[in-house]
């Protein structure tokens, strides 16, 4: 990961809140004593366009990269925008800013299916440069040794809190997104999928450094019944969960995503455990299973990953702080740095294509353990509105929608759930079919 010039952050802070779907609750007839072996199979996430498995907003606006600044198009704070990135391209976007409020990018790279084979090194790298090409942030993110594709985010910022030397400025400020790797990297167009987001400035100013303490004991996994809960293929479709323990399956080159609400004050911690693949192949996956965590503007938090043998294995991530305003503060350290926001954070998490030479095509139990503890906090008094609205509140509809696992789809469903009863000669079967009419928060204009 790069850093910008000057920054005292550790640049690792990005994304946006998509809009959330509302609706009512499912209701399902619980069969008392039904346990994991009744469970409902876990339904595939829904997919994205032709040839890609990650569902990109369905509302993104189509924007083409430009090869200098001078035909780079603006990209609106709160909106979400498609584009694609060939091999070895380099390609500007703009950002027109006022001089007082933070504002951020993130970028989700997505190959191409067939699009070859590739390395460690390949990857996507993102920066913010001021009008004189002076960098405020930069970011690299690649596919490290599994080189099993998946979506790949990597985000960049202004700031005037903390200030980046020489980006505070208004004006235009200019996106850079390029492909970084080896010269015998992959030649296929990768999808991109661009958001952005503005922070205002505070009513007054507080804390300028990071908390010097904090309680960095590592968590006990939480324990209890896991509840099913499939995940959704892409940040504007990840499936909502709090506190809990959630079981579904999970495919070979799969990713899945989740939000969690995490309010301020509030402290996340999370494991994933891959169940084993039931005795059959033999070998080693390097980096099998891999869990990102995202802020609720799509920055890297932390990220754990495991190799797998067939056997059970388990990546938990490190401690982190409570959420605060002044976490920003901290110097070149993410996992602190980045819980700067309250909000929705993101848990991805990716199985290896490499899993099935091995083990087989899956699908393979994922058994998710989340905890949100602490105290929830006052925010920091912010003089203006977010833009997208509400991306560092913690809403009514945000605890309905982890509650009820609803996902970021703004159409009308139906859900049902099967439960068999345990006992002889004993099957319950209920379906019960909901319809919702689920409302979308819009993003505003800057």
């Amino acid at each position: 990961m790069g850093h910008g010039p000057g920054d005292d952050e550790g640049w690792r802070v990005m994304g946006r809140r998509t809009a959330w779907g509302r609706g009512a609750a499912v209701v399902a007839l619980l069969c008392a004593s039904a346990g994991p072996a009744s469970w409902p199979a876990a339904a595939a996430p829904e997919a994205g366009p032709a040839g890609s498995s990650y569902a990109f907003a369905e509302d993104a606006v189509s924007v083409d990269g430009a090869t200098g600044t001078a035909d780079a198009q603006p990209l609106d704070a709160g909106k979400d925008y498609r584009s694609s990135l060939p091999r070895a391209a380099k390609l500007y976007y703009r950002l027109d800013l006022d001089d007082t409020s933070n504002a951020y990018v993130s970028v989700t790279a997505v190959p191409r299916a067939g699009g070859g084979k590739l390395s460690v090194s390949d990857g996507i790298r993102v920066s913010v440069q001021n009008a004189d090409s002076h960098p405020c942030s930069y970011e690299s993110a690649n596919f490290g040794s599994s080189g099993s594709p998946r979506p790949l985010t990597a985000w960049g910022a202004r700031t005037t809190s903390p200030p980046t030397p020489l980006c505070t400025g208004s004006g235009p400020y200019y996106v850079l997104v390029e492909r970084v790797g080896t010269a015998d990297s992959a030649a296929g167009t990768w999808d991109l999928e661009l958001t952005t987001a503005t922070e205002p400035a505070l009513t007054r100013t507080g804390a300028t450094s990071a908390p010097s303490a904090w309680d960095s004991a590592s968590p006990e996994p939480l324990a209890g019944e896991a509840r099913s809960r499939s995940g959704g293929a892409g940040f504007s479709k990840a499936a909502s969960i709090d506190q809990g323990v959630w079981h579904t399956g999970i495919s070979p080159g799969q990713t899945l995503y989740y939000r969690v609400p995490v309010d301020w004050g509030r402290q996340l911690s999370a494991t994933a455990d891959l169940g084993g693949s039931g005795g059959g192949g033999a070998g080693y996956a390097v980096d099998a299973l891999n869990m990102t965590l995202y802020n609720p503007v799509r920055a890297e938090v932390a990220d754990a990953d495991t190799g797998y043998d067939g056997t059970q294995v388990s990546a938990s991530l490190a401690p982190l702080p409570a959420v605060a305003y002044a976490n920003r503060y901290a110097r070149n350290n993410t996992k602190v740095n980045g819980m700067r926001f309250a909000g929705s954070y993101y848990l991805a998490v990716h199985l290896s294509a490499g899993v099935a030479d091995d083990f087989g095509d899956g699908p393979f139990d994922l058994t998710l353990r989340v905890r949100v503890s602490g105290t929830a906090q006052d925010g920091p008094g912010y003089a203006g509105q977010t833009v997208p609205g509400d991306l560092f509140t913690i809403t009514a509809a945000d605890r309905q929608a982890a509650a009820q696992g609803e996902t970021g789809s703004d159409d009308t469903t139906m859900e049902a759930l099967a439960l068999g009863g345990l006992g002889t000669g004993t099957v319950v079967l209920v379906g019960l079919g909901v319809w919702t009419l689920v409302g979308r928060r819009r993003a505003g204009a800057v």
